[in-house]
């Protein structure tokens, strides 16, 4: 997978606790990221729905199996 290179700012106070935690800042945030945009597509997907709900497809009720005899 491609990737491409950002840069944030983060407050002291978790800055230092991720230092001394070990935490790998860059992962928790390619993870957050990857959650926020996740969260973003499934409401984006909720809000399509909603503006064009599905309708029912009538030719299905009347469609024949391929290799129906």
């Amino acid at each position: 997978m491609a990737t491409t290179r950002t840069t944030f700012s983060l407050d002291e106070a978790p800055a230092e606790q991720a230092r001394r935690l070990h935490v790998n800042v860059s992962a928790a945030a390619r993870d957050g990221v990857a959650a926020a945009v996740r969260s973003a597509m499934a409401q984006a997907d909720r809000r399509a729905y909603a503006d064009t709900p599905e309708t029912v497809d009538t030719f299905w009720t009347n469609a024949e199996a391929w290799g129906a005899e």
